[in-house]
This record gives C-alpha cells, sequence and structure tokens, in this order.
C-alpha cells in the first residue's frame, strides 16, 4: 500500500471513530426526547387513537410460510454482495482485472462486446441473480396473496407509523403480533424496501450498466444517467440502514419469535429459527470472504475473456 493509500485509509478511519460516539449521542438524545414526550398528554392521547397496529383487508393470510424464508435468505446474501461489490467499485484505486464477454453463447450482439472491470462484472452478475430472485418472489407474493401483509390499504396507516414509531424510540417495544400482521411502521418499511427501493435501484442501476442502448437519444434525454447516478448511491445507503435497523429490532423484540418466523415458518418459541439464522450467517461470510479475485477470476472466465 502507497503513503498516499495509507494516509486515506487512516483518515476514513478516524471519520469513522469520531461517527461512533455522535451517533451513541444522538441515540440517546432521541430516546431521551421521545421518553419525556410520551408523558406528555397530547401524546398519551394520540397513542391511545392510534396504537400502531395495521389495518389488513379481508381474507388476508395468516402466518410467514416457508418460501418467505428462503426468499429471504438469498435476497440478505445477494444484497449483501451487491453492496460489497458496489462499494469496491466505488472505493478500489486499483484494478482487479478485466472481463469481456464471450459473444459465442447465447447472448450475442452484432457490436463488440464491452471491456469492464472484474468488480463491475461480478456486481452486474449479482445484481441478474437478485433481479430473477425478486421476480420469483413477486409472483409468489401476489399467487399466494401475502402481498396485502406488505402494502398499505388503509390511510391511518401514517399516523400509526407515527405511533410506532415513538414507542420504538421511547425503548417502550410496541406489542408484537408480526405472525398475524406487521406494525405499521414495519408494514411502511417493507412496502418501501420492496415496491419502492428495489425497482429504484434496479432501474438506476440498469441505466448506469453497458446494456443501456446508448443509440436512444429521447430515451436517455428523458432519464439522463447523471439522474441515475445521484439516486443509485442514496438507494444503497436507504437499503443499508435498513439492515441495521431491521436486524437489531429483530434481535430486541424476541429474537426467537422473530426468528422462526423468518427462517422455519413456525410462530413458536424455540430454536429451530436460530440455527437456520446461524447457518445462513456462516454462508454469507464465506461468501464474503469468497468474493476475491483469487475466486472471480476462474468463474468470470466461464463467459468471457479475463485479462490484467
Amino acid at each position: 500500500m502507497s503513503r498516499t493509500a495509507a494516509t486515506a485509509a487512516r483518515s476514513r478511519w478516524l471519520k469513522l471513530a469520531w461517527m461512533i460516539p455522535a451517533a451513541l449521542l444522538l441515540l440517546a438524545a432521541v430516546v431521551l426526547a421521545a421518553r419525556w414526550l410520551r408523558e406528555t398528554p397530547g401524546a398519551q392521547d394520540f397513542l391511545a387513537a392510534y396504537p400502531g397496529h395495521s389495518t389488513l383487508p379481508d381474507g388476508a393470510p395468516v402466518g410467514i410460510p416457508a418460501w418467505v424464508g428462503w426468499q429471504h435468505f438469498l435476497n440478505s446474501l445477494l444484497l449483501l454482495l451487491i453492496i460489497r461489490s458496489g462499494w469496491m467499485i466505488r472505493t478500489r484505486q486499483r484494478s482487479i482485472g478485466s472481463w469481456t464477454r464471450n459473444n459465442k453463447g447465447l447472448i450475442r450482439t452484432k457490436n463488440q462486446p464491452k471491456r469492464m472491470s472484474l468488480d463491475l462484472w461480478f456486481h452486474l452478475s449479482l445484481d441478474v441473480l437478485w433481479v430473477l430472485n425478486g421476480l420469483v418472489f413477486y409472483v409468489l407474493l401476489f399467487a399466494t396473496g401475502q402481498w396485502m401483509r406488505l402494502v398499505p390499504t388503509s390511510w391511518d396507516i401514517f399516523p400509526n407509523a407515527a405511533s410506532t414509531a415513538l414507542q420504538y424510540a421511547s425503548l417502550d417495544w410496541p406489542t408484537e403480533s408480526g405472525w398475524v400482521s406487521y406494525n405499521a411502521l414495519q408494514l411502511l418499511s417493507y412496502f418501501s424496501i420492496v415496491f419502492i427501493a428495489a425497482p429504484l435501484a434496479i432501474l438506476t442501476g440498469l441505466r448506469m450498466s453497458p446494456s443501456w442502448p446508448a443509440k436512444a437519444p429521447r430515451l436517455n434525454r428523458a432519464f439522463p444517467i447523471q439522474a441515475a447516478r445521484a439516486l443509485h448511491f442514496p438507494v444503497m445507503i436507504y437499503f443499508v440502514l435498513f439492515i441495521i435497523v431491521h436486524v437489531t429490532l429483530v434481535l430486541a423484540t424476541g429474537a426467537l419469535r422473530n426468528l422462526n418466523h423468518m427462517y422455519a415458518a413456525s410462530d413458536g418459541t424455540g430454536w429451530t429459527g436460530f440455527w437456520f439464522f446461524a447457518a445462513s450467517v456462516v454462508i454469507m461470510v464465506a461468501a464474503w470472504v469468497a468474493a476475491r479475485p483469487i475466486f472471480l477470476r476462474p468463474v468470470a472466465a466461464l463467459t468471457g475473456k479475463v485479462g490484467r
């Protein structure tokens, strides 16, 4: 590592060292403010009127089927690697290699395939798998009626979500019944991830990818690449923040029951979901470690030419 790179890395760690205590102080201030607010008469009346529940349509399914658990794991694994590879594209200073698609396979183009970095190839390959997994999720979601658990159907979802946020912020957790229905804030959060953030990430990523048509002036004027770049990174940050909050609340609000919901298709409090969760963490750590040039190059060589 050069002296300049070492200095830059040290500077990033110093910024992180300042951010951690600042974040803790901010969190403490939010908790104190929320606990004070909850004691006011107006807030107590608001919490009584809007306890934080979400209203589901008649006929909404009860429980979380096993396919949701498998989809959750695959989505988590792919999203973890997508975030990692995207960060590498944004921050890596030295190229780890290049990849040029083999134009003799099923996908053939008239023009010569474009050369790209190995990091970009890995990122785009993961994107394709993530999109395919998402399509399966959407089909099953609407075919089984599970969409009713994720889509708001009443305007009172917003004051109930504000109520839930106040309860979380004051560390006086709302009553959880995720097996039957999510609370209002959960529902809005999941809806935003599934139906807003994910499609936006796909659309902006597609706009920046080599597969976007270069000779489409009207389309490119309607959706300029600068707009895609301005949106793509903040969407990634939103995913990261969602994951941090999501995992924290899963573990802090009844870990065993929540993990059984997500991994064992059960409303019990046994250890089955925990062991599935532990196994998924081991797989994700192994995938993170394996996402290195020494492993990526031979895989990439199966579908194209890998260079330095």
